[in-house]
């Protein structure tokens, strides 16, 4: 393999194992065997045990932002829109998952100070201020519904699935007309901030 195949057949087996436990529970040892190197070559590619799993979780933040971004030629409200359902659906999807890689953000968060997931927050965020026309004042609000967005998420995916689907469309809707709400302040609007 060459170095870049290795190092992505490495972050595969992570991010495998990462749904069966959180990211600092995850053995190198096992990775390693797993793709049937030695410990000491996956160190050659992550200088740490923290860079590893940081790789890991990065790796899941881009797997999420290529599943919720909109399809290509669908713009404005409609793209902000098509973000929500596919955020639900993600989050639907795979919500063990997903919470795993909540919790392993926090914990490297304590660890380094840059988030490895902030790549989604920062995705989602930037597309609804251009996709909306909002101007870089929004950008504080914009970023606070993307928190917003991946808490209703994980409240709606864990209701029964009856509440999920009679509910769907009004989480939607909500969810696109609370970023208008959030960004639809007095400085936003060239008044009095």
């Amino acid at each position: 393999m060459t170095p870049q195949e290795r190092r992505r057949q490495l972050v595969g087996i992570g991010l495998r194992m990462f749904v069966e436990r959180p990211v600092g529970d995850l053995s190198v040892d096992e990775v390693a065997a797993a793709a049937g190197v030695s410990r000491g070559l996956l160190f050659h590619y992550f200088p740490t045990k923290t860079d590893y799993h940081r790789a890991v979780v990065a790796a899941a933040g881009r797997r999420v932002r290529r599943n919720v971004a909109p399809d290509d030629g669908v713009v404005g409200e409609a793209a902000v829109r098509q973000v929500v359902e596919r955020f639900l659906d993600q989050v639907e999807r795979r919500r063990e998952w997903y919470v795993a890689l909540v919790r392993g953000r926090t914990e490297l968060s304590r660890a380094a100070p840059d988030d490895p997931m902030e790549t989604v927050t920062e995705f989602v965020a930037d597309l609804a201020c251009r996709e909306l026309a909002l101007p870089a004042s929004a950008r504080p609000a914009a970023r606070g519904w993307v928190a917003y967005l991946e808490d209703r998420a994980l409240q709606w995916s864990a209701l029964p699935e009856r509440e999920r689907s009679a509910g769907r469309d009004d989480l939607v809707a909500h969810c696109v007309s609370a970023l208008a709400v959030l960004t639809a302040t007095d400085e936003i609007r060239g008044g009095v901030s």
